[in-house]
Order: C-alpha cells, then structure tokens, then sequence
C-alpha cells in the first residue's frame, strides 16, 4: 500500500463525537423530543424535557441532531447546548446562552448575573425568540444545589421578564440519582422522561455495519470481523468501544500494508479501545463513586481480585460517614454502567452474601482515578 493509500472512505465516521446522517434504533426518542420542541417552532414554549438512560445510548446525539433540524427550520428557536461536565454554575451557563444568542461572550469580567440575564430577556423579547436549553451530564448540577438555581433562573424568567420563553431539555446518565428539585422548580419543570436503553446485540450490529459501509471501502471488514466487534461492545455496553475499534484496527490493518482487517488487527486494537468505555465512564462519576471505586480496586489488600460487599461498607463507612443506602446505591450504579460485578456467595443472610469484583485491570482502574497516575 503506498504512503497516500487508505482504506478509509470516510475515517471521521470513526470519530467518537461525529453525529451520523443515518441514526437508526432510536426513532422513538426522537419523535418524541421532536414532538416536545413542536410548540417552540409556534412561538410557544416547549414541553420539557429529560432524556433518560446508560452512557452511550444515543442520548446526546439525539439532541444535537434536534438542534440541527430546528436550526435549519427556523431561526425563532436558538438552541443552547451545554456540556454541565465543562460548565456548571448559573453565571457560566448563561454566559453561554448569551453568547449563542447575541453571537460572541459577554464581557470577560465586570458583568453580573443579573445584567448577562436581562440583556438575553431584552434580545428574546424584542426578537420573539425561543430559548431551548439542553443540560447535558445534568447531574453534575446537583453539587452544591446549582441545579435549582439554574432552573428556577431559566423556568421562571417569564415571572421577571413577562413573555420571555425557556424550554429546558435535561440529559441524565446517571440512572441512581433519584432526581428531585425544589418545590418552586418543580412545579414549572415536570419534564417529560424519554428513556434510552442499552442497544441489543443487533442494534450494535446495525449501528456498526453502517459506520463500516460510509467509513471503509468495500471488502475491508468481513462478516467475521464486524461480528466478533459487535460481541466485544455488548460485552462492554458502550457502542463507542466499537466505533474506536473499527478506526483503530483499520490503522493497525494500514499498518501491515493490508486492504483488510484481520482479527489480529481487532486483538491489538482492542488492548486500547476496550479502555474507552473504563475512561469515559470514569470521568462521568461523582467524587463520591470515584473513592467507591479505589476502595473496590484497593490498592492495600492483597487479593485485589474481589471483596465481600459487608467488607467494602465497613471501609466505606469509615471513609465517607455516609449510610448503607447510599453505599447500596452506589454500588448498584458502578454494576449498571459494567465497572464492577456483583455475585452471590449463597453464604450469610438468605444467601444474599454478595462478593465485588472489578472488571478491568486494577492498574486501569487506579490511573484513571484522583491520585494515581
């Protein structure tokens, strides 16, 4: 293969933040998000919004692609999308709201909430203009109550500015919070939940077959190589790990100076990919599951390949001084979004013993966590 040689046809379809034309298996959900924009397209206010499921089911992607399609539509809707990992605090959102709205950021430093408020009700009131904001990674709102700030701000700004019009469309990975908000926000907010659930073993098929058909030339990747992806990412349940996958093995292919990928390719591919759903997972945690984590992975015990759940709470309640509910629900998100597993030992009380082990490398897990490099 000479050096100007690909057998990419399209390598940004192996990008993980590419947003497809063709998104398919999640129709539903996105009638229904299209559905609750509707009456912003009116002039209205839309119905609120939350978008509910694991990581890597299509959340974010569905609302970018409704962003898209209203930004195409009209220009009575701006569409406001915010990244709460990056930006979580009243004053830093509607920074961005404003800067989505008048085209450039609000004065570095010297301008108060209160003003970057008013000069975005002013623009939306003279404008007729509709605001729906999406809250991605909502959860990490919760520190520290910003989430009711936020919301009381955007929800209830009509109070304040009579006509200015909001909508809100959060998005939730974390499927153990047990949400709530207070009362004056909840009143307002009563979203409407669209749930995205795991892809199944022939969605992840589906999803992949078409990334290869627009990324790859023809015969690149055979019928057994996409198989063998597709049991990988279920093991995995994150449909990046295949979509990193695919773009890796096809360098490793390039490589060798091949047309095809081989399952060796796969194999040494997946020694990095396979650590995609680990990374990304691990970034999304709280402070408080991260240390549930480390605790699990302990690096002071010599067995580190599992250890009795009675045995974790006894050093997690030492640790955190939080109670055994939270600990159990905790514990039952890191198993949801596949870092730990759970078994029962058929020992202690009814047989409900249950033993934790990790399901990556110790070492993979510790470099990714505060403190360990």
């Amino acid at each position: 293969m000479q050096w100007d040689e690909t057998i990419f046809k399209n390598e940004e379809m192996f990008e993980l933040d590419y947003i497809p034309e063709g998104f398919i298996h999640r129709e539903s959900q996105m009638q229904s998000l299209k559905f609750n924009i509707r009456p912003a397209m009116r002039g209205t206010r839309p119905v609120n919004t939350l978008c509910i499921g694991p990581p890597a089911t299509g959340k974010t992607t569905a609302v970018l692609k409704l962003f898209e399609e209203a930004e195409k539509n009209t220009s009575k809707v701006i569409p406001v999308y915010i990244n709460c990992q990056i930006t979580s605090t009243r004053h830093t959102i509607f920074s961005q709201i404003f800067k989505k709205v008048f085209g450039h950021a609000p004065p570095a430093s010297g301008i108060s909430f209160k003003k970057i408020f008013e000069e975005i009700a002013k623009r939306l009131l003279d404008e007729e203009i509709v605001v729906v904001v999406a809250l991605d990674d909502i959860n990490y709102l919760f520190y520290e109550n910003e989430v009711n700030k936020v919301l009381y701000s955007i929800l209830r700004a009509h109070e304040t500015y009579p006509g200015v019009k909001f909508g809100v469309i959060g998005i939730l990975s974390d499927l153990k919070v047990g949400y709530s908000f207070d009362p004056r926000v909840d009143s307002i907010f009563l979203p409407d939940e669209i749930y995205f659930p795991l892809y199944s073993r022939e969605e992840i098929y589906e999803i992949l077959k078409n990334r290869v058909i627009y990324g790859f030339y023809p015969k690149v990747v055979s019928e057994e190589i996409l198989t063998d992806i597709s049991d990988r990412v279920e093991k995995s349940g994150d449909l990046r790990v295949g979509i990193d996958l695919l773009r890796r093995a096809g360098f490793n292919a390039e490589r060798r100076g091949s047309r095809k990928l081989s399952l060796d390719d796969v194999d040494n591919a997946y020694k990095k990919s396979g650590l995609v759903h680990l990374s990304y997972t691990i970034s999304s945690l709280k402070k408080e599951e991260k240390a549930l984590l480390k605790m699990i992975a302990g690096d002071d015990r010599s067995d580190k390949s599992n250890i009795r759940a009675g045995d974790l709470y006894k050093i997690f309640k030492e640790e955190t001084n939080l109670s055994y509910t939270t600990f159990h629900e905790m514990l039952n998100k890191l198993d949801t979004v596949r870092l730990i597993n759970m078994d029962f030992t058929g020992e202690g009380d009814r047989g409900r013993s249950r033993v934790i082990t990790l399901r990556y490398d110790v070492r993979d897990v510790l470099s990714r966590l505060p403190g360990d490099k």
